[in-house]
């Protein structure tokens, strides 16, 4: 059973779920500074996107009730931030600005909040299944895992424009494959795109500015699966959700071949969705997307290894 069926199903099983107000970890970093290495979130969470935020904060979204959560890597604990909004929170991204960019999935849209919790503005993409986000200098790009689409809200001397700013897209080459099941995004320095298809087993470019785009020579290797992405400066990470690996690759600057430098795992992987960087370190979050019926006490985590 693939991610696009489990997310339908878990969406509407959970969609009136109460989220605790705090979560503990697995334990708090003791005298010698040592992080906890697995951190709960609530119970019933269901979570899918994560990304880091200032300091030690990291912030886990809710694909079945849109909810946001905020914990702190060195003491494990944390609280939900935004309750529940009858929607839904993949991909999260927070932005240099303070800004945390939440994607809608099956609403069709995205949220931006602030680091507290403030709405501060909603964009209707009219999208089929809004998946990730990354920020760049000039905008935001949104993925459409069943649409050949990039939705991008343009940002003029680091403003957040209205409605009518909102382009779209129609993505070129084997990007343009709809069933390739556009999912995880990030960004380059100099503004290009790196795209993953879950489904087609391909890594492929975009360059927003010429419109072009191309695929990632592997070398074999596979992203089948791939997920969540995350760029560290020349490496990639790419998290295969149902083989519970993290492979890292080596990108050339030109973006069309890309080195399998590792596959990190971890025991208590249980389908990783995304992850975020701290230091030397990634965390994972663990989506359980085996789980086909998640009830109010099935649990969830956030696993830490070593980047």
């Amino acid at each position: 059973m693939h991610r696009r069926s489990l997310l339908a199903g878990a969406a509407g099983v959970a969609a009136g779920l109460m989220i605790p107000e705090a979560a503990t970890a697995a334990g708090t970093a003791n005298s010698s500074g040592k992080f906890p290495e697995i951190i709960d979130l609530p119970a019933g969470f269901q979570p899918e996107g994560i990304t880091a935020g200032p300091g030690t904060t990291f912030y886990v979204g809710s694909l079945a009730t849109g909810a946001i959560y905020r914990g702190d890597i060195a003491t494990g604990k944390g609280s939900t931030l935004v309750h529940n909004t009858d929607k839904a929170a993949l991909g999260l991204e927070f932005d240099r600005h303070g800004r945390l960019w939440a994607a809608g999935a099956g609403t069709g849209g995205a949220t931006v909040y602030s680091a507290t919790g403030r709405t501060l503005a909603q964009y209707s993409f009219n999208g089929t299944f809004v998946n990730d986000v990354v920020v760049t200098e000039d905008a935001a790009y949104f993925t459409d895992s069943y649409q050949p689409l990039l939705y991008v809200v343009p940002l003029r001397k680091h403003q957040l424009p209205g409605q009518d700013a909102v382009r779209t897209i129609r993505l070129p080459g084997e990007l343009g494959d709809a069933a390739g099941f556009n999912n995880g995004i990030e960004a380059t320095p100099d503004g290009r795109l790196i795209i993953v298809q879950m489904l087609a087993d391909r890594l492929l470019s975009f360059d927003p500015k010429r419109g072009t785009a191309g695929r990632i020579d592997l070398g074999g290797a596979s992203v089948l699966q791939g997920d969540g992405l995350l760029r560290r400066g020349q490496h990639l990470y790419v998290v295969r959700n149902f083989f519970n690996v993290i492979a890292k690759f080596r990108l050339h600057p030109s973006l069309r071949k890309a080195e399998l430098a590792e596959e990190i795992t971890h025991p208590r992987f249980d389908i990783p969705a995304t992850v975020a960087g701290f230091g030397s370190h990634l965390y994972a979050v663990n989506a359980r997307f085996n789980i086909e019926v998640p009830t109010p006490e099935t649990t969830y985590n956030v696993v830490r290894v070593r980047g």
